[in-house]
């Protein structure tokens, strides 16, 4: 279908001043603390505090920033629903404490897949129920928010979309990203999801849903409608909600601001752009070289590329990088990691990359073959196993060689690569390196302060978006 055919019958779109939003949310004077359930959600936003780690301390450290949101990396989406629900228990419980010790008012959200992929409802569930226990607050309403317009995710009439070539649009159901060994479903219309994945416990006929024409009206026509809806409700109420561009999601931000004012307690299911549309942040261009390494000294080696997503768009970025930009190519070889020769791999890739850096760019990848199994929680195990023999590649290579850079390339490879790889606990979103689609940290303190760091999702971007980037960082401009 074509997204103009999608789209007829529906008002256009109405300008909505991101000052106007910003204003607003100054009055409410509350913090957004957003749970990132991969480190990619940063990826439209600029100049906000990131924590890959949730100790009192660190959360205390990202309020006192002063910024209308902070970001805390748990990367659960690499986590099983029990690991996740407990490390969504401890953030919120330690950001509650922190926020208490200085007097700061937060509210939560629950970043995630703009394709629909993570622990849903589970997360938000743990969210209310800590809300619940810890500070007595009750949660009327989970509200819904995947789209993601600057990746070409969009949500019109309930029904959740990827825009595809020549102005067309494909229900997210029938593309790859639901066919994930993990968290897979069948299901593109937003209620019908949410039924999917409670198990039934929300039924798609009691789903809210804010369509279109709501979004595009009056900002308390959508707090009335949220009334009138949540009036007799028995708390976490989903709310899916329509949103075709960054104005949808502005003027989504004011109403669900008045529905805030009025005593709602909201809680947020989103993707990535929804964050800067509800604090009111511009969009911000992308960094040039010079803004990227403002404030560092950069190595007069290469910088590090590491890529770990499987999907078939950074296969063929992939692809691209490799044939249009001179850099060394040293492929982790996946058969051998589940097996003995693992030690053996990792020694010789890393021999590989740090002789490589001397004289310019490398790129590390694993093997495109995906090895899965029918088990979901099997092939999540092959993931971490994976995941755990690229960190050993970075942090050994930071160790002997520090890159001038590095890019990483998918959800759970970048979260592992900051974490664990690169040391990374505190960091600050510098701004995208794409228009809205990927992120610069500048991390603070640890061994990998001064290099600029890279979130590159699996799933954003074309097929030239990886070499663009990486050109932008290189010394060497091919």
């Amino acid at each position: 279908m074509l997204e103009a055919d999608l789209l007829a019958g529906y008002p256009p779109e109405v300008e909505v001043p991101a000052a106007e939003v910003a204003a607003v949310v100054a009055a409410a004077g509350r913090v957004l603390v957003v749970l990132d359930d991969d480190p990619t959600g940063t990826q439209s936003v600029a100049d906000l505090p990131v924590l890959t780690r949730w100790e009192v301390e660190g959360l205390r450290w990202a309020l006192e920033q002063r910024a209308p949101a902070c970001y805390v990396l748990t990367n659960t989406r690499s986590l099983d629903p029990e690991d996740a629900a407990r490390r969504t228990r401890e953030v919120v419980t330690n950001a509650l404490a922190a926020a208490e010790g200085l007097g700061v008012r937060v509210g939560f959200v629950s970043r995630s897949d703009s394709t629909l992929r993570g622990h849903h409802p589970l997360e938000t569930d743990v969210i209310a129920e800590v809300l619940e226990e810890r500070a007595g607050v009750r949660t009327d309403a989970v509200v819904i928010v995947p789209a993601f317009p600057d990746a070409g995710r969009i949500s019109v009439g309930g029904v959740h979309h990827t825009r595809g070539p020549d102005g067309t649009v494909v229900p997210v159901a029938e593309t790859e990203f639901a066919r994930d060994a993990t968290f897979g479903y069948t299901s593109s219309a937003l209620a019908a999801y949410v039924e999917e994945k409670s198990g039934g416990r929300y039924p798609a006929a009691e789903v809210i849903g804010l369509d279109l024409t709501l979004v595009r009206g009056p900002a308390t026509g959508i707090a009335d409608a949220l009334d009138a809806a949540l009036e007799g409700t028995t708390g976490s109420t989903p709310v899916v909600v329509d949103a075709v561009t960054e104005n949808d999601l502005r003027a989504l931000a004011l109403g669900l601001a008045e529905s805030e004012r009025r005593g709602r307690t909201l809680l947020y299911r989103v993707g990535p752009p929804f964050v800067r549309a509800r604090i009111g942040q511009e969009v911000r261009a992308p960094l040039t070289a010079t803004e990227a390494y403002a404030g560092t000294r950069p190595s007069d080696g290469g910088g590090l590329v590491v890529v770990g997503s499987h999907v078939g768009l950074t296969t063929r970025q992939l692809e691209v990088l490799t044939d249009g930009h001179p850099a060394t190519v040293v492929e982790i070889a996946v058969g051998p990691l589940l097996t003995e020769e693992a030690a053996a791999e990792v020694d010789r890739v890393v021999a590989s990359v740090v002789g490589a850096l001397a004289d310019g760019d490398v790129v590390v990848h694993t093997s495109r073959l995906l090895v899965r199994r029918d088990d979901p929680a099997e092939s999540l195990g092959i993931a971490r196993t994976v995941s755990a023999a690229v960190v050993e590649v970075v942090r050994r290579t930071l160790a002997r060689r520090p890159p001038r850079f590095v890019v990483a390339k998918g959800g759970i490879t970048s979260s592992d690569v900051a974490t664990l790889g690169l040391g990374v606990r505190r960091a600050v979103v510098r701004g995208p390196m794409l228009p809205g689609l990927v992120s610069l940290w500048r991390p603070v303190g640890g061994p990998a302060e001064g290099i600029p760091y890279v979130v590159f999702a699996g799933n954003v971007g074309d097929d030239r978006s990886l070499l663009e980037v990486v050109r932008v960082l290189s010394r060497r401009r091919s």
